[in-house]
């Protein structure tokens, strides 16, 4: 997705674990910084230095590199994409005790550009992670980022499944279908719906369509299962609950896909999942908090019936019928 199409995901508040960065108006916790001094494609070195922090400002700094020297360091964005990374690193230092560090990495600022930051994520792109229990090796794209934590740190299979195992196969497809699906489909609600300077209502209706279609699959799925593959919650689930936890954002009613919405429900019961989806920081854009701001404030209501009679009317005038598969 592009910017602009994640641009509304950035949360009113910020707050950074061990960085050296103040937020708007709201300070971040400081302990040490990592003087950032070479990153070669997947491979980090750096050394430290001990500092007296910043004083606070109005604008907040920037990430220059890289801050830890063991564990986990997640470089994310409140985005669907980097929730399903935070959401198994905290399911992990639940099960494992494995720790992590997280960097905010500001795409509205285009952060995710910078020089340091590419050689790590070539595509430029969050979420990536760099291993420093493993030299430095970096990772980049969320389905192979679970893949590669399950494989590293889940050696009893809690969270994924034994590679020579059917499950292991049909949380792949599953993560792919997702990867390729569901996450582009509904980006691209969020762009043509909230961004575009023209309101096009073939393209709305067309997106708005095609993600149903595919909310009715995964409902499909859900049928008379507690989770997407296997009997437990897993990989496959997290790389799909934080498109699912925002599907309001796109004017997806999940009432008419109530497999969905009761797996949904599940899955934000889960402490880890609740401390992942915080990572940096809240979305306000989540289902619960968009019904709530509603409810509050007349403006915000009016505004979203404004949307769901636009939405109505690019169906209409296009001939939508909703089909599944």
């Amino acid at each position: 997705m592009s910017v602009n199409t994640l641009r509304c995901l950035l949360p009113q508040r910020i707050r950074i674990v061990s960085c050296r960065s103040y937020s708007r108006g709201f300070p971040i916790p400081y302990t040490k910084h990592f003087n950032h001094i070479s990153v070669s494609p997947y491979r980090a070195s750096y050394s430290t230095t001990t500092t007296t922090p910043p004083k606070q400002n109005n604008e907040m700094a920037e990430p220059t590199g890289l801050i830890a020297k063991s564990g986990i360091e997640l470089l994310t964005f409140g985005t669907p994409n980097g929730f399903k990374v935070s959401v198994l690193l905290e399911e992990l230092k639940a099960a494992y005790g494995k720790e992590y560090t997280y960097q905010l990495i500001n795409i509205v600022k285009n952060t995710q550009k910078e020089p340091w930051f590419t050689a790590l994520s070539p595509n430029g792109r969050i979420p990536a992670i760099v291993d420093h229990d493993n030299h430095g090796f970096a990772v980049f794209e969320g389905l192979a980022i679970l893949s590669y934590l399950t494989r590293r740190y889940d050696p009893e299979y809690r969270f994924s499944f034994p590679a020579d195992s059917d499950e292991y196969s049909e949380a792949e497809q599953w993560m792919a279908w997702q990867h390729g699906g569901l996450g582009p489909m509904q980006g691209q609600i969020n762009h043509f719906l909230s961004f575009a300077k023209e309101k096009i209502p073939y393209a709305v209706q067309r997106f708005v369509g095609e993600t149903e279609r595919l909310y009715g699959v995964l409902d499909a799925r859900l049928a008379g299962r507690e989770f997407v593959v296997g009997d437990k919650f897993s990989i496959a689930d997290m790389s799909l609950i934080g498109w699912a936890n925002i599907a309001t954002l796109a004017s997806i009613d999940l009432a008419m896909f109530p497999n969905v919405q009761r797996w949904l429900g599940r899955c934000l019961e889960r402490p880890a999942v609740q401390k992942g989806i915080a990572v940096p920081a809240a979305s306000r854009f989540t289902n619960a908090a968009l019904a709530a701001a509603r409810e509050a404030d007349p403006e915000l209501k009016k505004k979203a019936e404004e949307t769901a009679r636009f939405v109505n009317e690019a169906k209409e005038k296009y001939g939508y019928k909703y089909a599944s598969p």
